[in-house]
Parts: C-alpha cells; sequence; structure tokens
C-alpha cells in the first residue's frame, strides 16, 4: 500500500546540476526514421542541450513525435543511432534507460481503475528488482514527486476521474518518480485549454529549474514553445531546418519556409521573447500586407 502523501513533501533532489555547455548526454547521429514503408525522418544529427528545455516545433506529420520516440528509444532507428552518454542506446538493457531517461508519450493511457498513487508507483519500476523490492526510498520517490506537481491530495484517486490537466500531472509525477536525469514529453498540453496548457508548462519549467534535468519536449503551440524554451528544434519534412535559442530561430522568415505562415515576429510584452501574430486575409488593419 502507498498511503497518501502531504502535500508539502519536499522536492526530490535532483541530479547532479548541468548546463548547456556541459558535454551532451543525448544526441542523434545520421537517424532514418519510419513506419511501415514510409520513411519519415531522413538522415538526421541533432545534439540536444544538457539541462536546458528545448522545444521541437514544426507543421504537422514532420517527424516531431517519431524523433521523439526514437530519442525515447520507442522507436527503432533505420539507419543512424541515438547515443544516450556516449552509448547507443539500442543496445542499453530497457532498465539501464529508464534509469536515466524519463518519457511521456502523447495520449498516455492509465489501466481502468487504477489510482494515482499506484500509476506514479509504476515510475519505481526501473529501480526494482528480484533483490531490490519497494523500500522507503521508493515510498519517497512517489510522494515527492506527488507533492512536486501539487498532486497529492489526489493520490487515492481513480485516474479515471480525473480533468485532463489533472491526469497530465499525474503522468509527469510518474516520469518524475523514476528520478532520471532527462525527461521527454510528447505534446504535453495535448486536449488542455489555455489556462491548464499554461499551469503545465509553469510546472514543467519550475521542475527544470529547481531540479535541473534536461528537458526534451514536443509542442505545437509557438508562442508557448518559445516562452517556456531555452532551445528550439525547427523541424520539416522529417529534416532539421534551425537550431538555437528562440530569439535565433524565430523569424518571419523561417516561419513561411517551415510552416507557409505569412506572419510579423514582435516583441511579447511579457516574456521580451520574440511572439508570432499570424497574418491571415480577413481582420487585418490597413497597410498590412495580407496573404494572397
Amino acid at each position: 500500500m502507498i498511503p497518501q502523501p502531504p502535500t508539502t513533501a519536499p522536492l526530490a533532489a535532483g541530479p547532479t546540476s548541468a548546463t548547456s555547455d556541459a558535454d551532451p548526454r543525448l544526441r542523434a547521429e545520421r537517424l532514418t526514421l519510419g513506419y511501415g514503408d514510409r520513411t519519415i525522418v531522413h538522415d538526421l544529427a541533432l545534439t540536444v542541450p544538457t539541462g536546458v528545455v528545448t522545444t521541437i516545433v514544426g507543421p504537422n506529420g514532420c517527424g516531431k513525435s517519431t524523433l521523439l520516440r526514437s530519442l525515447g528509444r520507442i522507436l527503432k532507428p533505420r539507419n543512424g543511432r541515438v547515443l544516450l552518454d556516449g552509448k547507443a542506446i539500442t543496445a542499453m538493457r530497457t532498465k539501464d534507460v529508464a534509469r536515466v531517461l524519463g518519457m511521456l508519450p502523447q495520449s498516455s493511457v492509465a489501466p481502468e481503475g487504477i489510482t494515482v498513487a499506484e500509476l506514479v508507483a509504476r515510475g519505481r519500476h526501473p529501480h526494482q528488482s528480484l533483490l531490490r523490492q519497494w523500500s522507503g526510498d521508493d515510498e519517497s520517490a512517489v510522494a515527492e514527486a506527488l507533492a512536486s506537481t501539487g498532486i497529492g491530495d489526489l493520490a487515492g484517486r481513480s485516474v479515471d476521474e480525473l480533468s485532463g490537466g489533472q491526469r497530465q500531472r499525474v503522468w509527469i509525477s510518474m516520469a518524475l518518480a523514476q528520478q532520471t536525469d532527462i525527461l521527454l514529453l510528447d505534446e504535453p498540453t495535448t486536449y488542455l485549454d489555455l489556462a491548464h496548457a499554461v499551469d503545465v508548462l509553469d510546472l514543467v519549467d519550475r521542475l527544470h529549474a529547481e531540479m535541473g534535468r534536461t528537458v526534451v519536449m514536443v509542442l505545437h503551440d509557438l508562442n508557448l514553445a518559445i516562452r517556456y524554451s531555452d532551445h528550439l528544434v525547427a523541424m520539416k519534412e522529417g529534416s532539421v531546418v534551425a537550431t538555437g535559442a528562440p530569439d535565433e530561430v524565430i523569424t518571419a522568415e523561417l516561419l513561411m519556409e517551415v510552416f507557409g505562415l505569412a506572419s510579423t515576429v514582435i516583441e511579447d510584452p511579457v516574456s521580451g521573447r520574440p511572439m508570432i501574430v499570424p497574418i491571415g486575409r480577413r481582420h487585418v488593419r490597413d497597410g498590412v500586407h495580407v496573404v494572397p
């Protein structure tokens, strides 16, 4: 049994603090990925900066989630390799990968009737073996993960009963309970309204800042990606088009090249970062060039 933890439990001690200047722990070399007869990612190279939040952006079908699945060892490359701490990730034991890298896949489905605490406890499986069963350390890790995401009071509730925003916090809690250095999040704001999306991204940002974890996300909302990322990766048709800080990557020219989006880029009055203002055919001031 996993008792309901207090919401005031302390944050788990994160991994050794890292910076983007540290040796990259996760990278891809000449990666080719696909499903069936279809190739989606072509000869891709990517280095994930250590200790920062990286977000992969691009149009639907460009290979964002496919790339993330490969980085998380869910999808085996057709060619090339993903390296985790210098080792080919496909040659590593599943438990060894899971002790370093946690992944929140898109549209996660919980077993029917499972409670919040029981689901989060599954994040401790990589740390257990025949010789090491459930321990006080596991108990503490689950309690701290629940408290860190602000859902300690939901520990005994069925996941089926929760709202979309609450369920996302549960899945993030499970990833945190793994106590990994690297978190991969595939569309963590899927199906959430704007208020809940901001709430979840604030949580991810706080956990990154306080625990020093490396985070790689896939997001569709470009302005949220800009607001919450230190590093952007822009993809188009299975290839990386641009990488760098948001103010280096986001330009009107790139948005037209990658998304076919006519836009103007201004300064976000809240964050000071770039903010995208799309230009369409209607509701446009006089003097603004509209989409032909």
